[in-house]
């Protein structure tokens, strides 16, 4: 491999790795904007008494 290619592989890597990040990004806000409130808290407080974490 010249150095021209690994850099050129590298470049690829961070488009896409930048570019998967946005696309979910954009995934988990989209999601979180049409739950309901109630359960996004129901789902948070579950995580929490499953990791051990005091949440009361």
């Amino acid at each position: 491999m010249t150095t021209q290619t690994v850099k050129s592989t590298l470049s690829a890597t961070k488009i896409v790795s930048l570019a998967f990040a946005a696309i979910l990004g954009v995934a988990i806000i989209s999601v979180t904007g049409h739950v309901q409130a109630g359960a996004l808290h129901d789902a948070a407080h579950d995580v929490r008494h499953a990791t051990g974490f005091p949440c009361h």
